[in-house]
């Protein structure tokens, strides 16, 4: 398993690389200055970030009153993803439309587009991650 050290490390080195790639991708794609989709990106992440933390507490919180445990089966996870997304989608669709100057469906293809954009980056950043820093042995930490 991996140590703290190690999982702060994934973390700024996921989040840096994904703004640095995302940014002009983003720029680029769309035809927005770079400066704004990177402060988009930015707030996005942070955002993303704040909500993870708040949406899983309540998640728990909710299926440990109602149900007692919170185990997830596959379709309690399902729900689970399916529900922070749109949760999510719902925060940062209106920030959008409003700093970038655009309607609500441009910001919602935007929003796509990263949602994407995170799905394969997060995929090829943690195979990756893996085979540079490979996860150590047996219980033991680095």
């Amino acid at each position: 398993m991996r140590g703290t050290a190690d999982r702060i490390r994934h973390a700024i080195s996921f989040e840096i690389t994904a703004l640095v790639l995302i940014t002009p991708l983003g720029a680029w794609t769309f035809g927005f200055p770079v400066l704004d989709i990177g402060v988009l990106s930015v707030v996005g992440s942070l955002i993303a970030t704040i909500w993870t933390y708040a949406f899983n507490l309540g998640f728990d919180r909710l299926m440990q009153m109602r149900l007692g445990h919170v185990r997830k089966s596959l379709a309690i996870r399902a729900a689970h993803t399916v529900l922070f997304e749109v949760g999510l989608t719902v925060i940062l669709v209106p920030l959008a439309a409003w700093y970038l100057g655009i309607g609500l469906w441009q910001a919602l293809l935007v929003d796509i587009y990263f949602v994407v954009f995170y799905m394969v980056y997060a995929f090829a950043f943690n195979w990756g991650y893996d085979v540079i820093f490979p996860v150590p042995e047996g219980p033991g930490r680095r």
